[in-house]
């Protein structure tokens, strides 16, 4: 039963420790991108009637 124990954690890592990962990284990445460039919006159309209806 011993050698059966590292086959076991790749396939589960594989499976299950990739695939959430890469959705978390890509999560934190949106958000970054959006805060920034909601930021850099905001500043640049300063003054616009249209700044007060982004929710």
């Amino acid at each position: 039963m011993g050698p059966m124990w590292g086959p076991v954690i790749i396939v589960i890592v594989l499976i299950a420790a990739i695939p959430i990962s890469v959705l978390i990284s890509g999560a934190v990445a949106s958000g970054l991108l959006g805060y920034f460039l909601k930021e850099e919006a905001e500043t640049s159309h300063e003054g616009s009637e249209l700044i007060a209806t982004n929710v």
